[in-house]
This record gives C-alpha cells, sequence and structure tokens, in this order.
C-alpha cells in the first residue's frame, strides 16, 4: 500500500491508518482506492469483526485532493471512481469506526460519517468547507450531516463553512464519544475489540437493520428488521447465545 497502514491485531481489529502526512491526508483516488480494497479484504477475512479507519494526531483527513480535480470537467466527474468509492462503503457487512483526530475536513468529513461509528479525541473538529472551492459535498455530506446533527447545524455548516468542535459533534449526536487526543485511538480500539468479540452473523444483522433506518419507510423497515431476527434462528450461534444465557455462562461464538 502506498497511502495507508494496515495492521490486524490480535483482538479480531483490523486497523486502517490513512498515511498522506505531507498532504495533510488529502483523499486522492489511490487512497480511497486502497481504501476501499483493504475493506473489502477485511470484511472477507473471519479473523476479523471490526475495522477502525484513522488519521493521525494532528489531522484525519483533511479532504479530498483539490489537485486531482481542480480541471476535471463534468463527464470527468461523473466518472470518477473517486466519490463512487463511498457508495461501496455502505456495502461493507461488518461495522466500521472512525477514530478523528485533527481535522476532518469534506471529504474526509464524509468519510468519517460514512463509517458505523466516530469517536473523536478532544482536538477534532469537523466541517464540510466546499463552499469555499464553489461547490458542495458530493459524497453525501448534505446528507448524512443532516440526519446527524439536524437541518439548521448542516445548514451553517454547508452554507457558511461553520466548523463543529468535538464537543459540539459530541452535543449534536455526530460522534459516539469524546476522548483526550493520548487515547481516543486506543478507546476506539477496545470498542471495536468488544464488537468483534460478539456473535458476527447477528452484528451484521444488525448493522443492516440500523442503516435500513435512514433508507426505508418505518413499515419497511420492521420488515427487514423482523426479517433478519428471523434469519438468526437459523444460525448456530442463536442456539449457543441461549443456551449460555440459560446455563448461565460465557457463549462461545461461531460466525455459523
Amino acid at each position: 500500500m502506498e497511502y495507508i497502514l494496515v495492521e490486524k491485531l490480535d483482538t479480531k481489529v483490523g486497523l486502517i491508518r490513512l498515511n498522506r502526512p505531507q498532504a495533510m491526508n488529502a483523499l486522492n483516488s489511490g487512497l480511497m482506492r486502497e481504501v476501499i480494497e483493504t475493506l473489502t479484504a477485511f470484511d472477507q477475512d473471519p479473523d476479523v469483526g471490526c475495522v477502525v479507519i484513522t488519521g493521525n494526531e494532528k489531522v484525519f483527513a483533511a479532504g479530498a485532493d483539490i489537485k486531482e480535480m481542480a480541471e476535471a470537467s463534468v463527464v470527468e466527474i461523473m466518472n470518477s471512481e473517486m466519490i463512487g468509492i463511498y457508495d461501496r462503503l455502505r456495502n461493507i457487512q461488518k461495522p466500521i469506526i472512525a477514530a478523528v483526530a485533527g481535522v476532518a475536513l469534506g471529504g474526509g468529513c464524509e468519510l468519517a460519517m460514512a463509517c458505523d461509528m466516530i469517536i473523536a479525541a478532544d482536538n477534532a473538529r469537523f466541517g464540510q468547507p466546499e463552499i469555499n472551492l464553489g461547490i458542495i459535498p458530493g459524497a453525501g455530506g448534505t446528507q448524512r450531516l443532516t440526519r446527524a446533527v439536524g437541518k439548521a447545524i448542516a445548514m451553517e455548516m454547508v452554507l457558511n463553512n461553520r466548523w463543529l468542535s468535538a464537543e459540539e459533534a459530541y452535543q449534536f449526536g455526530l460522534v459516539n464519544r469524546v476522548y483526550s487526543t493520548e487515547v481516543y485511538l486506543s478507546e476506539a480500539l477496545r470498542i471495536a475489540a468488544e464488537i468483534a468479540a460478539r456473535a458476527p452473523i447477528a452484528i451484521r444483522m444488525a448493522k443492516d437493520a440500523v442503516n435500513a433506518a435512514f433508507e426505508l419507510s418505518l413499515a419497511e423497515g420492521i420488515r427487514l428488521e423482523r426479517r433478519n431476527f428471523q434469519v438468526l434462528f437459523g444460525t448456530s450461534d442463536q442456539k449457543e447465545g441461549m443456551n449460555a444465557f440459560i446455563n448461565k455462562r460465557e457463549a462461545k461464538w461461531q460466525g455459523q
């Protein structure tokens, strides 16, 4: 990998570090391609139950690589795989946690929001400053941001380049937790390890159902939830989990 660092931890957690420090982790097409290829590999790896994506203590990602798109035509942007990769994140079945320190701006904020959870360092800042470039967010920023923080705050961020501090992001529901810069990554990895230790198929079904709540009507979402609930009764993990509960012992998940 040229633009990211990859680790597979013994806690069944996959770790992806964005690694373009000289460009403030700007998300060029090569970096995004490496991220989705690694996520896809982790998704198929039975020894990985959850994935953490992070940058460094000063920057998560300062946005898309502007030099790469400055002279692009409409057709070139429409055919670019870079933005489409964000859509492919939706197809990753295992949970993804963004561990964010420093700035997460533009495409960097969109990448964090495309993950299932965000753990923030106390120095984290979130923004969608595309309006300063004469464009708007194009990888989910207007949609996921509005669903997370509400119309009023999203309008201010998208129209007038308001940035949110880590505490504001927590108050508005954009991030799950805020920790000091010294421990935010270790805490994100701890939470990821806890998730990875749970029933693998149930975790995937649960993620699918929660995501569907933002995409389906209530009736359709409940039907999908019920289907996922019923399907899990065909797994050995369901039998193991309920037997372990009844017999007051710890369950041993097989992912089957």
